[in-house]
């Protein structure tokens, strides 16, 4: 192959549940992402799958949900690209642990954290593949009314952030 092809990869999102997609740079991404997600909540259930970018090139894996260890390395090998992580899960919201998984020194970023439909723009070149970054949902279909505006809150308060 010489120049460069962008696919679009459609990610499976659980059902019930979330994923996140970011990209580190060390072999011990999994362990330090597990230790940040037990320690955020023990209820949480996930998975957590990293591609290396070197040495053996493995697609690493930990987590506490066998169904989320699954999905997570599906959507990771699926995306192919080296130094990607993707966590699957469940019983949480990934505003619950973005802060603790972007604290996790071997991390350098994160794309998305979504339950919506998402798909990961990939560039694929000789050497390897890469993120250029992902399409989160669907676009906006106009701006919120006083009613939408009524709805959100609600919707925060039953799931707690709003009083």
């Amino acid at each position: 192959m010489s120049g460069m092809e962008l696919k679009a990869i459609r990610l499976t999102v659980p059902a019930d549940g979330n994923i996140i997609v970011g990209q580190s740079h060390f072999i011990k991404t999994v362990e330090d992402i597990y230790e940040a997600m037990v320690n955020t909540s023990p209820h949480l259930k996930f998975g957590i799958a990293f591609n290396e970018a070197s040495g053996d090139c493995l697609t690493r894996l930990d987590g506490n949900d066998e169904e989320l260890k699954q999905n997570a390395v599906q959507n990771a090998t699926a995306i192919g690209a080296g130094h990607v992580f993707v966590v699957a899960l469940r019983n949480g919201f990934p505003i619950n642990v973005l802060g603790r998984i972007q604290a996790v020194p071997e991390v350098a970023g994160i794309y998305c954290a979504t339950a919506n439909p998402v798909e990961v723009i990939v560039a694929e070149t000789e050497q390897g593949r890469g993120v250029l970054g992902v399409i989160d949902g669907s676009s906006p279909k106009g701006v919120e009314t006083e009613s939408h505006v009524k709805a959100r809150v609600e919707l925060l308060q039953r799931f707690g952030y709003k009083r």
